[in-house]
């Protein structure tokens, strides 16, 4: 059995898989906030809970807000903060006495999506969240790829690719969380699409409603699709031209938008070297799932227990 959890900022979730990678158990509760000690005790009793549930001993991996730092071996950027500077795993492993495995929860997307969803069988698989915020993993031959810093798929924090006039000026109003500006994820998170429908109606509205509106003529509502889907096609040629992977697989609540898998591989192939791509863009088969089930295959068939 593997025991996946995906630690958020507002919520615990913890599943169970057996061998065949079919849930055995799922149940989400609220994360204590601002308060480390309850997180990992949190945690802790939510993997004995699915013990004594199931009447078995599992493997742990746990999805997190951010990564481990290769040089210390403690959390850094994530935006849970009461985690940044402490050995989480650790600290996981001393409390329910066995190995526990880590990884940033867009990676665990990553590898779900590698082992039993929509990239399977694929060897480098490239996983995008567009929500909230915009983050992503990397996926190799079904693990993680967090690289020698632990940075690897934060490609939200890299400027937009190919400015053109409009985009520099918002680069000049819209700094990042981050501290600097003209970040992707600026552009094309969730956020950054509302944002754009209401530099240009005034309006404040829901991803799902600006979506709606253009699917019904709306001409402002399509005019922000429009440039979102420009954006978004930049920003994964560049990812094409440095990493090209065999799958990009799209995730958060802007992936819920169907019309962006026919137009985006027109838009991306202008932008990539040599002017071919033949990416596949998918949308992830699991949904919100992507990220505890990933964590639980951070321990891949074989190897848990």
């Amino acid at each position: 059995m593997r025991i996946g959890i995906d630690l958020g900022g507002t919520k615990i979730e913890v599943i169970a898989l057996d061998d065949n990678g079919q849930a055995l158990l799922r149940k989400r509760v609220a994360t204590p906030r601002d308060d480390y000690p309850a997180t990992v005790e949190t945690i802790a009793a939510l993997v004995e809970w699915v013990e004594q549930e199931t009447r078995q001993r599992g493997s742990v991996g746990v999805g997190i807000p951010g990564t481990l730092s290769p040089c210390t071996g403690k959390v850094k950027n994530a935006n849970s903060v009461w985690l940044n500077g402490q050995h989480l795993d650790k600290d996981l492993q001393t409390r329910l006495q066995r190995p526990v495995r880590m990884a940033n929860d867009a990676n665990c997307m990553a590898v779900s999506e590698a082992t039993d969803g929509a990239g399977i069988g694929m060897k480098t698989v490239f996983a995008v969240i567009i929500g909230t915020g915009c983050g992503s993993g990397i996926a190799l031959n079904g693990k993680v790829h967090s690289g020698g810093n632990g940075v690897a798929g934060e490609w939200g924090h890299n400027p937009l690719p190919w400015m053109d006039e409009e985009e520099w000026r918002i680069q000049q109003t819209v700094p990042c969380y981050c501290g600097k500006s003209g970040c992707t994820e600026t552009f094309i998170s969730g956020t950054g699409f509302m944002q754009d429908y209401e530099r240009l109606s005034g309006q404040h509205r829901s991803v799902a409603e600006i979506v709606q509106l253009a699917a019904a003529g709306d001409r402002l509502a399509e005019r922000a699709l429009l440039h979102y889907e420009r954006r978004l096609a930049k920003a994964l040629a560049q990812v094409i031209n440095l990493l090209d992977p065999d799958v990009i697989v799209l995730a958060g609540g802007m992936s819920n938008a169907d019309r962006l898998y026919g137009s985006l591989p027109s838009l991306i192939t202008p932008w990539v070297l040599g002017h071919e791509c033949q990416t596949p863009i998918r949308k992830a088969v699991h949904g919100d799932s992507s990220g505890v089930r990933g964590a639980a295959w951070l321990w891949p068939q074989g190897d848990a227990g």
